[in-house]
C-alpha cells in the first residue's frame, strides 16, 4: 500500500475536507501538502509558511514553497516574523509563532491544521524528553489529533517521506540546522539515536512501540484519577496521604493542570512536600502552578507575577 492510501486508511484527514498545511520545504511538509492535495477538497488546501529570516537559506525556501504550492494549485501564505530581543529560547518562539499563526488560519476557514512529523521524529522527540523531562507524560510523545491539530504522517519514517516525494517528483530544501549540535534535537538526531541503532538497529521501532504501550496504559490512569477525584477540583490533604504514593502524584498533577489549563510537569515531584503543608498555607511547585491549603482542603491556582521593580 502506497503512502497516501495509507494515510486514507488512518481517517484523519476526512476525504474532500478543508485544510491548512504547515509547509517548510522539507520533505515532511513537501509530502504532506501532496498528500492532503490529493484527500482535501479542491481550492480548500491551503499551505502556509513562515519565513523567520534567521538564516541565509530563508528566502529561497520560501520561493521552493511558493513553486511547490503553484505545481500543486494550493494557495501558499506567507508570515513574517521578527524575533523580540526577549523572546527567550529560539526554537520555541519559532514554534510558537508557527502554530499560532496555523491556528489563526485554521480557523478562519474552518480547516484542519496539519504538521509533518513523521514516526522519526516521534522517536527523537520521546528521546528528547526522556533525558530532559522526569516525568510519564514525557515517554507519550506527540499526539496524533489535539483539537484542530492533526499529525498524518506519525506512522510514516522520514526515508517514506522521502521515497514519496522522490517517486512524485518533488523537490524539498535542506535545512542543515537540523542537524548541527546547535541545537538539543540536533544532537539526539546526529548522536543518541546512532549511538542506540548501533546498540539494536530497531531502537527507533522500539522507542515507537514503547510509547504506545505507555498511551494505552495513560487511558487507564486517567480513569483512575477521574475516580479518585470524583469531578472534583480539589481534595483534601488526609485523603490526599492515603492514596498510594504514584496515584497520588498523578492526582496532583491532574488538579493542577486543570486548574492552569496547560502542562504541569514538575507539580508530581513536589507531592511530598505537598503532604507536609500545614492549614492556611501556600507552595509554589513551578509552572506557574501554587499549591493552596485552606481548612485541610487542596486547591490550585495560577502563581501570580513577580512585581515590577521600580525604577
Amino acid at each position: 500500500m502506497d503512502l497516501l492510501e495509507r494515510i486514507r486508511g488512518t481517517g484523519l484527514l476526512p476525504e474532500g475536507g478543508r485544510f491548512v498545511v504547515l509547509l517548510s520545504g522539507g520533505r515532511d511538509s513537501v509530502c504532506l501538502l501532496d498528500v492532503a492535495s490529493r484527500i482535501g477538497s479542491e481550492g480548500g488546501v491551503l499551505a502556509l509558511h513562515v519565513n523567520y529570516g534567521l538564516r541565509a537559506d530563508a528566502a529561497a525556501d520560501e520561493a521552493a514553497c511558493r513553486s511547490l504550492c503553484a505545481r500543486l494549485r494550493a494557495p501558499l501564505e506567507v508570515q513574517r516574523a521578527t524575533r523580540p530581543d526577549d523572546a527567550g529560547n529560539l526554537q520555541a518562539w519559532a514554534r510558537d509563532v508557527r502554530y499560532g499563526a496555523g491556528a489563526e488560519l485554521a480557523a478562519h476557514h474552518d480547516a484542519l491544521l496539519l504538521a509533518g512529523h513523521t514516526a522519526t521524529d516521534q522517536a527523537e522527540t520521546i528521546l528528547y524528553r526522556l533525558a530532559s523531562s522526569p516525568s510519564r507524560r514525557a515517554l507519550l510523545g506527540m499526539t496524533v489529533k489535539d483539537g484542530r491539530l492533526v499529525r498524518p504522517l506519525l506512522g510514516v519514517t522520514r526515508e517514506e517521506t522521502a521515497a514519496h516525494c522522490l517517486a512524485r517528483g518533488l523537490g524539498w530544501v535542506e535545512d542543515t540546522t537540523n542537524d548541527t549540535a546547535s541545537y538539543a534535537r540536533g544532537r539526539v538526531r546526529a548522536g543518541l539515536v546512532p549511538a542506540l541503532e548501533a546498540i539494536h538497529p530497531a531502537a527507533q521501532r522500539n522507542v515507537l512501540r514503547a510509547a504506545q504501550l505507555l498511551r494505552q496504559e495513560a487511558e487507564v490512569l486517567d480513569e483512575i484519577v477521574d475516580t479518585a477525584l470524583a469531578g472534583r477540583d480539589h481534595v483534601t490533604l488526609d485523603h490526599l496521604r492515603i492514596l498510594p504514593p504514584a496515584l497520588g502524584r498523578l492526582v496532583l498533577r491532574r488538579l493542577a493542570e486543570d486548574a492552569l489549563g496547560g502542562l504541569c510537569p514538575r507539580v508530581s515531584a513536589r507531592f511530598e512536600e505537598v503532604l507536609e503543608l500545614a492549614d492556611h498555607a501556600m507552595l509554589d511547585l513551578g509552572d506557574g502552578a501554587r499549591a493552596v491549603v485552606r481548612k485541610g482542603t487542596l486547591r490550585f491556582e495560577r502563581t501570580p507575577p513577580l512585581p515590577v521593580a521600580a525604577h
